[in-house]
C-alpha cells in the first residue's frame, strides 16, 4: 500500500490575529491550540502515521505536540505526552515560511529548548533560523528547497515500505506541519490555502528518469 502524505497547516498563531508582522516567531493563540487539540481528534488517520516532519518555528511545533503528540515516540516529545515506540518526529527548518519578518524567522536552539525542555532538537542546527543560503527569501531558494524537501518525502516513503527497514509495524503514512506560504511552493499549488489546522492528503510520484518528484493530491 502506497504511503499517504498528510499536508497540515499550522493553527492559528498570535500574528493571524493581531496582523503585527514584527512579532517574532509567535506561537498559537487560545484558539489555536484549540483548532491542535480538536485535529488530534478529528484527524482520520492517526494509527497509521509513521513520520512526523514539522517546521521549527513555533506556532509549527505548537501545532504538532497538540495534535500529534500522542502519537510521537517519546524520545522526541517526553514521557509526559509521547508514546513508546510511536512515530518519528523530524524538525526539519526546510519547511519553514518563505519570507524574513520578523513572524516568519525562527527562535535559536537555546530560546527554543526553554520553551519546550522535552523537545528533541539534537539535531537542529544553531543557527537554522538565519535567512539566508538555502533558506534566502526569493522565489528561487524557497523552489529549491522544495524541491530538496520532496526527495526527502521519497526517500522516507522508500525506507518505510522497505519491510525489512521499517520499525513502525507496517505503518506507512506521513504528517507534514508546515506554514500556508511554503505550501503552495511544496505542492507545487499556488491556489491551495488550507484553513488553520487544516490538511489535505497526497500521494509523492517520480518524474521521468531524473530525481524529480510532485506530490499529487489524492482528490485529484
Amino acid at each position: 500500500m502506497a504511503s499517504k502524505i498528510y499536508v497540515v497547516r499550522h493553527a492559528e498563531s498570535a500574528h493571524n490575529v493581531s496582523k503585527d508582522f514584527n512579532l517574532r516567531d509567535p506561537g498559537l493563540t487560545e484558539l489555536g491550540l484549540a483548532q491542535s487539540v480538536g485535529l488530534a481528534t478529528s484527524f482520520p488517520a492517526l494509527s497509521s502515521v509513521a513520520v512526523v516532519l514539522a517546521s521549527p518555528l513555533s506556532r509549527t511545533i505548537e501545532t504538532t505536540l497538540a495534535a500529534f503528540g500522542a502519537i510521537i515516540d517519546k524520545r522526541h516529545v517526553g514521557s509526559d505526552i509521547g508514546e513508546e515506540g510511536g512515530a518519528e518526529l523530524i524538525l526539519d527548518p526546510g519547511l519553514q515560511e518563505r519570507s524574513d519578518l520578523p513572524c516568519d524567522t525562527g527562535s535559536d536552539v537555546a530560546t527554543l529548548k526553554s520553551k519546550y525542555p522535552d523537545l528533541d532538537l539534537a539535531h537542529l542546527e544553531t543557527e537554522w533560523y538565519l535567512k539566508k543560503g538555502e533558506f534566502t527569501a526569493d522565489d528561487a531558494a524557497v523552489e529549491a528547497r522544495a524541491r530538496a524537501l520532496r526527495r526527502k518525502l521519497k526517500a522516507i516513503v522508500d525506507r518505510l515500505g522497505a519491510e525489512g527497514d521499517n520499525p513502525h509495524a507496517g505503518k506507512r503514512d506521513i504528517v507534514v506541519v508546515t506554514h500556508g506560504v511554503f505550501m503552495k511552493f511544496l505542492v507545487q499549488d499556488e491556489t491551495i490555502d488550507l484553513p488553520k489546522a487544516g490538511w489535505r492528503v497526497y500521494t509523492i510520484i517520480k518524474e521521468g528518469d531524473g530525481d524529480a518528484v510532485s506530490l499529487v493530491a489524492n482528490d485529484q
